[in-house]
């Protein structure tokens, strides 16, 4: 695994691409929608209205049309990614600042994402899994709670997978409960693993708990 500045600074770059260029991009194109997923090698829209989407591979900007003609240019900037994708809206306030993407980090990025999403279907198969622009993490809501995983964030400089409480006891210290861990929430977490099963059994210890 990359070092921790190496994924922190790409997951933070990847970020500002979703929620200032990928996500405004769904919302262009649908009225109101901004929610992602994942994408072979990153993350992207879902198939848009007219027919194609937008995302990353990589270190890659893809740009698929209705037809399936695909399109690929190198993670520049923001102001280049709303040009190549056809965002319109605010693309005057995004800045042609370099971001820092590097292709390992992009790679166990993109793995946490898709193992997070084969692991939420498996533990509610009925279930959508969504990935949020604004906090990056791809999750469900169930039985009061919300399950995800988390690329990492300002308390966690690699993907975890959580559970977040939304009713929870009063007398529940998180942090100090050997399940009942999160830092910088209420509720659990744990590593990130490519292994599928781990992550549901982990999801399912919670909701029994």
């Amino acid at each position: 695994m990359p070092s921790d500045p190496t994924l922190v600074a790409t997951r933070r770059s990847l970020h500002a691409l979703a929620e200032q260029v990928i996500a405004p991009l769904r919302v262009q194109a649908t009225g109101n929608e901004i929610a992602l997923r994942p994408r072979p090698g990153g993350f992207g829209t879902p198939e848009l209205p007219e027919g194609g989407w937008v995302g990353t591979d990589g270190t890659d900007l893809v740009r698929v049309d209705a037809d399936g003609a695909r399109e690929i240019t190198r993670i520049t900037s923001l102001l280049d990614a709303a040009s190549f994708v056809g965002l319109d809206a605010a693309a005057s306030a995004l800045t042609d600042a370099p971001l820092e993407i590097h292709a390992g980090a992009a790679e166990i990025l993109a793995e946490a994402w898709a193992t997070g999403e084969e692991a939420l279907l498996a533990f509610v198969p009925d279930s959508t899994p969504i990935l949020w622009p604004e906090h990056f993490d791809i999750a469900i809501e169930h039985d009061e709670a919300t399950y995800g995983l988390s690329p990492g964030d300002a308390n966690h400089p690699e993907p975890y997978a959580y559970i977040s409480l939304w009713n929870p006891p009063a007398d529940l210290r998180t942090g100090h409960d050997s399940f009942w861990n999160a830092v910088g929430f209420t509720g659990a977490e744990r590593p990130w693993t490519n292994d599928v099963d781990e992550l549901v059994a982990f999801f399912r210890a919670g909701r029994d708990a």
